[in-house]
């Protein structure tokens, strides 16, 4: 990329539009915004400047503004707003990759067309985010457009991480765990080592691996302990969480096992999605209750999480305010969930030696964050319960991560902003430096 080159990054949902505006070989950030309330009437535009300052607002009274205008409106801001530079690329969001894509790729008709393929697998989200894709081939054919998937970082994972205990002949059609939140836990791998070298060190090399060494989670007072988690190194959990949560274990930054599965849905508890159910709940809600797909589908996606289980809100912020005992009970399901996977993903990885939370709960809740490390005591962490309050007020590192354990912690505590947005635009510049 050349100096006065820019790059536009989209995530595109049901009803809204999130963007960024990125120029130079830095990667600068000029701008950033969203444009909300598709379909619904009272669409608004608004953006923001690079030092995050209001720039522009727009309001359509009238009827509902669909993709296609959406797009063209935001086009012709691009235009405006970043006079001086050429937009080179535009990097989409898209959920599912499926087996076929592990890394970004040029966004073509054939390669739409096997993307539009997988939304059985993301109903909700993979037709929204190629809606944009379309809607800019038309507007601005000439510029190249890169996919960059939820799922690609977890396709390294171990096999067996994969699997589900199903026939073969139902998992070679695809019938396995993919993972999600990729891009975020990607951009988190990518800022550990300026944090801590510890907690992006490569795992053990080979010649150590199977080495009988007493080692316990979190590190231990012998000096051969202390010498094998150095070797181990890089056991870092992190916790994406938002109105879609889930949680990644990484070892030397790749991901080695995560909470979602096949879809979107499956894990933790999620402001409107169920986590992780029974398969014979969905056998039962067909059979003894005569519900129909439609239904089951609205149930687990739209009607369950944080929303069902309070029956006020999927707002963790509204729950936090109310008095209400249900909402107590669905913050509580929550950070017990978080610490039962939590356990299981330090399991996974022989170990643990750091944990990163992101995500709008993650980085906002230090009320969760403080229940999620009270239980984690177990496992070596302590809280320092003055920088969790205080949050990226306290010394923040560069994109503003702020370290939340104590200082004695055996296992270092981060908060991480989440900056999917920025590790899109990196993968574009990547691929359009591939194709010069």
């Amino acid at each position: 990329m050349r100096a006065d080159d820019a790059v536009i990054v989209i995530n595109a949902g049901s009803s809204s539009i999130k963007f960024s505006m990125y120029a130079g070989q830095d990667l600068q950030l000029r701008a950033r915004g969203k444009i909300e309330n598709l379909y619904a009437g009272q669409t608004r535009f608004t953006a923001q400047d690079g030092a995050g300052q209001p720039s522009a607002e727009h309001v359509w009274p009238g009827e509902p503004l669909a993709h296609d205008a959406a797009m063209r409106y935001l086009v012709e801001y691009a235009q405006g707003h970043l006079q001086g530079h050429r937009v080179v690329a535009i990097g989409h969001r898209i959920v599912h990759g499926g087996t076929d894509f592990s890394g970004p790729v040029k966004l073509d008709a054939e390669t739409v067309a096997r993307l539009e393929k997988l939304v059985p697998l993301a109903p909700l989200h993979q037709p929204h985010n190629l809606a944009p894709v379309r809607s800019i081939a038309a507007l601005a054919p000439q510029v190249l457009q890169v996919g960059c998937f939820d799922t690609a970082f977890h396709t390294r994972q171990p096999a067996l991480a994969q699997a589900f205990a199903l026939p073969r002949e139902i998992t070679e059609r695809g019938v396995r765990r993919y993972g999600f939140h990729g891009l975020s836990y990607e951009y988190i791998a990518s800022v550990l080592p300026a944090l801590d070298l510890a907690l992006a060190a490569p795992a053990a090399p080979a010649e150590t691996q199977g080495v009988a060494v007493p080692l316990l989670l979190g590190g231990v007072p012998s000096s051969a302990g202390r010498f094998a988690s150095q070797l181990a190194g890089g056991r870092v959990v992190a916790a994406h969480l938002g109105n879609g949560a889930s949680m990644c274990a990484m070892r030397g930054g790749r991901s080695v096992a995560s909470t979602m599965g096949f879809t979107a849905i499956d894990g933790l508890p999620m402001g409107t999605r169920c986590g992780s159910v029974d398969p014979g709940v969905v056998l039962y809600l067909m059979d003894e209750l005569q519900m129909g797909q439609g239904d089951i589908q609205r149930l687990l996606y739209q009607q369950s999480g944080l929303l069902g289980v309070s029956g006020i809100s999927s707002d963790m912020r509204t729950l936090e305010q109310s008095g209400d005992p249900r909402a107590r009970l669905a913050i509580d399901l929550m950070v017990y969930r978080i610490g039962r996977e939590l356990g299981s993903l330090a399991a996974a990885l022989g170990g643990l030696d750091g944990v990163v939370f992101s995500g709008g709960i993650g980085e906002n809740s230090a009320a969760l964050r403080s229940a999620v490390c009270r239980d984690a005591a177990w496992l070596g962490v302590r809280l320092d319960e003055e920088a969790n309050m205080a949050g990226a007020a306290r010394a923040p590192s560069p994109g503003g991560a702020f370290r939340i354990s104590a200082a004695g912690s055996a296992v270092p505590v981060w908060v991480v902003p989440a900056n999917e947005e920025l590790m899109i635009a990196r993968h574009a510049q990547s691929l359009l430096g591939g194709m010069a």
